[in-house]
């Protein structure tokens, strides 16, 4: 796994094994371009997230494959490059 584990934003969950990350938004306008950019990533990159989200947050969870063991290379990379977005 790559820096995500140590990362604050995101929390790694056990049962089902997954990734989970509550991001913060000033107003809806700000929640919303954040939200445009990563449907985009989520399209560049063919890893789809379980989202929920309110006018100023966005909840996010990345589930690994069913049966592993581990976090996938591609949902690290891409709550790396979620990350990135939001900063």
């Amino acid at each position: 796994m790559t820096s995500t584990t140590s990362n604050p934003l995101w929390s790694r969950r056990e049962r089902p094994l997954r990734l989970e990350c509550r991001l913060e938004f000033p107003d809806y306008p700000a929640t919303r371009d954040f939200l445009d950019r990563a449907a985009a990533l989520s399209e560049r990159t063919g890893v789809h997230p379980d989202i929920s989200f309110g006018r100023t947050y966005v909840n996010l969870t990345l589930p690994a494959d069913e049966g592993a063991t581990e976090l996938g290379e591609s949902l690290c990379r891409f709550a790396n490059d979620i990350e990135a977005l939001y900063r």
